[in-house]
């Protein structure tokens, strides 16, 4: 059975960091995992504040969503997806708002046990990459984690990885290795949750490990530095 993570990242500059490090666990996840991968920005959609239907009615908050914008879209990806990657910068201790309003929106797919009798994100698996120049990392990824959990989601170990600095993550040797380990952790607990593999350990630091990590690191910084060079000469 084919795994497929969707790789959700919120950064309103093509060039941020939080874009970087997302084509980077991308890579990790389809070029050293073996699996499938979709990214999405949220920046890149118009996705509308929840307006709270739930609390009108608990069975007036089901599919299709009222608000009919690109978050039909997005459902869809998520439906299809049997792992989520969460990779945000750290806006005062929080998300930004596009994924603020992404995970609000989600609750339809949560509420589903009120409408079919099971959330529609029960046993997927989540995992937390955040990336700042200053503090907040452990803020941003606590309320990721338990919204997440609390939706049905299953949280694996190693689950978590933050750069707080405004040096380039990219280089930072210990944080690389934390992203690659939260994608091996979510692909290996997909595995077990599918009854396809039994994981022996999960947090993996050996030095042939460490090597296509880094590579892949380095592929990811020029892709994105190297497309958005071209897109600027094309103007």
């Amino acid at each position: 059975m084919d795994t497929r993570l969707l790789i959700v990242s919120a950064s309103p500059r093509p060039y941020g960091n939080s874009r970087i490090v997302a084509r980077f666990a991308s890579k990790i996840a389809r070029d050293i995992e073996n699996v499938h991968t979709y990214e999405v920005d949220l920046f890149d959609y118009r996705i509308e504040p929840c307006i709270g239907c739930v609390s009108d009615g608990v069975r007036m908050c089901k599919l299709p969503c009222v608000l009919g914008d690109d978050m039909d879209k997005l459902y869809e990806l998520v439906a299809e997806s049997d792992g989520i990657i969460f990779v945000s910068p750290i806006y005062w201790y929080n998300v930004p708002g596009p994924l603020k309003n992404f995970i609000d929106r989600l609750t339809v797919f949560e509420n589903a046990i009120f409408i079919e009798g099971r959330s529609r994100m029960e046993g997927k698996v989540a995992g937390f990459i955040v990336v700042g120049n200053d503090t907040g990392g452990i803020a941003v990824i606590q309320n990721l984690m338990v919204t997440m959990n609390s939706m049905g989601a299953a949280i694996p170990p190693w689950a978590l990885a933050y750069h707080e600095s405004d040096d380039n993550p990219i280089e930072n040797e210990n944080f690389i290795l934390d992203v690659a380990n939260v994608i091996r952790g979510v692909v290996l607990m997909v595995k077990a949750l599918k009854g396809l593999e039994k994981p022996k350990y999960w947090y993996r630091v050996d030095k042939e490990y460490k090597e296509k990590v880094m590579d892949a690191a380095e592929h990811a910084y020029r892709e994105v530095i190297d497309n958005l060079t071209y897109e600027q000469s094309n103007r």
